[in-house]
């Protein structure tokens, strides 16, 4: 997006419903569950990106969009992970084409239960935030996930499941391609060597090419 104060506007307000949808979706996991969570997500994401003026699909991709590509859920993907102190203060800098050099610094790890460990950051910048970014076995094959990997917590963005204390609900069924995904234009900080998995994860959204042409 241009920098413009109505793209500034416009950045703002996505932010505010993502934030809004996350709500709804806590909120709807505690009263019905998951997967009722999981489909109103799935609704959401779909209205955002489909008509919203700070969507990662320029217009010509809005008006042909018919939806975001994403698994039915499997509640054998949603756990609920304490974060032990393994690597915490680690440094990241992650440089962006759009954000310079983007520091992070390690809180912890998740231990994942059958798919392995994931570092857990917390952004050293304003606003702070933790983030778990993933790539997995399925990235960048065909039907697969975005080659680069996924985003499955970013808070500062407002995508946060729940948890408490140390304890984190982690459920790769709400995991979703950063916005570079779709524009280059976008920053998106990737996964780096303690956020690869070497297991697959068939849930969450998928990646669709014709998108991001």
């Amino acid at each position: 997006m241009e920098p413009t104060a109505a793209a500034a506007a416009a950045v703002i307000d996505w932010r505010l419903r993502t934030f809004e949808l996350y709500s709804q979706v806590r909120s709807t996991a505690a009263n019905d569950g998951a997967a009722a969570a999981h489909a109103l997500w799935v609704r959401g994401r779909d209205e955002m990106f489909a008509t919203h003026p700070a969507s990662a699909l320029n217009a010509e991709k809005r008006a042909r969009f018919t939806g975001l590509s994403v698994a039915a859920y499997d509640p054998a993907f949603r756990f609920e992970c304490l974060l032990s102190a393994a690597g915490a203060g680690e440094e990241m800098l992650v440089r962006t084409g759009t954000d310079g050099t983007v520091p992070f610094e390690r809180l912890g790890t998740f231990d994942v239960p059958g798919v392995g460990s994931l570092a857990a950051w917390q952004l050293r910048s304003y606003g702070g935030g933790i983030f778990v970014p993933f790539r997995d076995a399925t990235s960048g094959k065909p039907a697969g996930s975005y080659g680069a990997g996924r985003y499955l917590l970013d808070t500062i963005k407002g995508a946060y499941l729940g948890g408490a204390g140390e304890a984190f609900i982690l459920d790769f069924n709400f995991a979703y391609n950063p916005s570079c995904a779709y524009d280059e234009a976008w920053a998106c900080p990737l996964p780096g060597p303690a956020n690869r998995l070497a297991a697959e994860i068939p849930a969450g959204e998928r990646y669709l090419p014709a998108l991001a042409d």
